[in-house]
Formats: C-alpha cells, sequence, structure tokens
C-alpha cells in the first residue's frame, strides 16, 4: 500500500512539473489573455459608472425641481397668510409638506448615487492604473523575451559556425598539406633529372676531349678487337 501510495504522489509529481512547464511556456499569452479579461472587466465597469451617474445626474434634477417648488409654494403660503386666509395657507402647507417629503427620498436617492459614483471612479482610475502598469511591464517582458531569444540564436548561429570554421580549417591544411606534396615530389623529379643531364653533358666533354672514346667509332671497334685478339 505503501508503494501504491508514493507511486500516486510521483505521477501527481510528474503530472504537476508538465502543468507548470506548459504554463512557464505559455506564460506571455496566458498573461495578455488576463489582461485582455481585466479590460473587459474595466469596460464593463465604466458603463456601469455611466449609468450610475446618469441616475445621479437625473436625481439631482428631481432634487432641484422639488426645491424650486417648494420655494415657489412657500411664497403661495407667505401671501395667503398676508391676506388673512389661513385656511388656504394651511392648504398650501400641507402641499409643501408633501413636496418636502418627496424631496428628503430623492437627497437621499441622490447622495446615494454620487457616493457609489465616487467609490466606483476610485476603483476604476485605479484598475486603470494597475493595468497600465501591468501592460507596461508585460512590454518590458516581452522585449527582453525577444532579446534573450536574439542571444540564443545568436549564440547558437555562432557556435554553428565556429564548428563548420573549424571543418573548413581542417580542410584547407590538408590541401595545403597535399601541394607542399606534390611540389617536393615535382622538385625531386627535376633534381634527378637536372643530375643525369649533368652526366651526359660530362660524358660528351670527356669523349670530345679524347679521354673517353666514342662508342660507335672505327678506333673503338679496332681497339676491342686487338683486346680479344690478344687475349
Amino acid at each position: 500500500m505503501n508503494v501504491w501510495s508514493k507511486l500516486l504522489t510521483a505521477v501527481r509529481g510528474g503530472a504537476h512539473e508538465v502543468g507548470e512547464a506548459i504554463v512557464d511556456s505559455q506564460a506571455l499569452r496566458i498573461l495578455d489573455q488576463e489582461i485582455r479579461d481585466a479590460d473587459e472587466e474595466l469596460h464593463r465597469s465604466r458603463e456601469a459608472l455611466a449609468g450610475i451617474m446618469a441616475k445621479q445626474k437625473l436625481a439631482a434634477e428631481r432634487v432641484g425641481k422639488l426645491s424650486a417648488k417648494v420655494e415657489e409654494y412657500e411664497q403661495y403660503a407667505l401671501k395667503a397668510l398676508e391676506s388673512g386666509n389661513e385656511t388656504l395657507a394651511r392648504e398650501v402647507a400641507e402641499k409643501i409638506a408633501s413636496l418636502e417629503t418627496q424631496l428628503g427620498s430623492e437627497r437621499e436617492q441622490a447622495d446615494a448615487y454620487a457616493k457609489s459614483v465616487a467609490q466606483l471612479r476610485r476603483a476604476v482610475t485605479q484598475a486603470e492604473g494597475n493595468i497600465k502598469r501591468l501592460k507596461q511591464q508585460v512590454d518590458t517582458v516581452k522585449a527582453t523575451e525577444s532579446v534573450h531569444k536574439a542571444q540564443l540564436a545568436v549564440s547558437q548561429r555562432h557556435g554553428g559556425s565556429q564548428a563548420k570554421m573549424h571543418t573548413a580549417l581542417e580542410s584547407l591544411e590538408r590541401i595545403k598539406q597535399k601541394q607542399a606534396e606534390r611540389s617536393a615530389k615535382m622538385e625531386s623529379i627535376e633534381e634527378l633529372a637536372a643530375e643525369a643531364n649533368q652526366d651526359d653533358v660530362l660524358e660528351d666533354k670527356l669523349r670530345a676531349a679524347g679521354i673517353v672514346p666514342n662508342a660507335g667509332s672505327a678506333d673503338s671497334v679496332l681497339a676491342r678487337l686487338k683486346n680479344r685478339s690478344a687475349n
């Protein structure tokens, strides 16, 4: 049981290593996708912010209109009191109370929208800054990755070039060696030919001086026959 447990642990460990290797090899692609997802979320946040700002604006407009109505009916109530018509003034006061109730509700809603807008605006601004910095860092990482790949390619090509250069130099040395051997052989042939020629010239000179008899002359034939007869 202990062995099977260790085997399962080893398999899980191998799967984890493979997973990490895949993640590492696709790190930049994954990071790009995560940034795109963040951009989409930020876009939705902006849309939500725009919607809340629109509601805040409408609520503020309603507050303004209700405030104006309250002031208007207050003037009506004052005039009614000035004219001694307290009954009409009370009716106007009831209208003002209703308007003020609505006004209080609209102000609360407008304040809540304003608070939400402020919070969401800060969140959007912070997210924009984070994504901007992240994109800058990704650009730096991509540039560094490109430089590393270029350096690796240059190193590999340089290593291959060095090997090819070494092979070419060896071939060149072999050709030079063969040429040197061929030149030495030709010089030896020329030297032998020159020595043979010198021997022929010397023999000709000896014949011309009468020291060495001419093999094809009558004198040499007669001398040979006399020598044979004497023997």
